[in-house]
């Protein structure tokens, strides 16, 4: 079994994630192995929420001109969109000072 922060990578921080939170989902970047089940039991664990959902995106690496080199490619990546239920705490993305 692996340790739940080597499951959940970081949190996808965009204008469009921004809105989705008001509606209890948060997208996060993840290891490209991990499964729904295993990405709902690292999130339940890190920030002690209720998991309703998850629905996972397996992205392709663009490619990119790299300098002098002709082209380069950027790593492929996973992302998942977490729902929370109804009666979940928020998840704090932004520490408030």
């Amino acid at each position: 079994m692996r340790d739940s922060r080597d499951i959940i990578i970081r949190p996808l921080i965009s204008e469009k994630t921004t809105d989705m939170m008001e509606n209890n989902k948060y997208t996060f970047v993840v290891s490209s192995r991990a499964n729904k089940i295993e990405i709902k039991r690292a999130l339940e664990d890190i920030f002690d929420v209720q998991v309703k959902a998850v629905n996972t995106v397996n992205l392709k690496g663009k490619v990119k001109r790299l300098g002098r080199f002709p082209e380069g490619k950027k790593p492929s990546w996973k992302k998942a969109i977490i729902t929370l239920a109804e009666d979940s705490k928020p998840i704090e993305l932004f520490e408030s000072r």
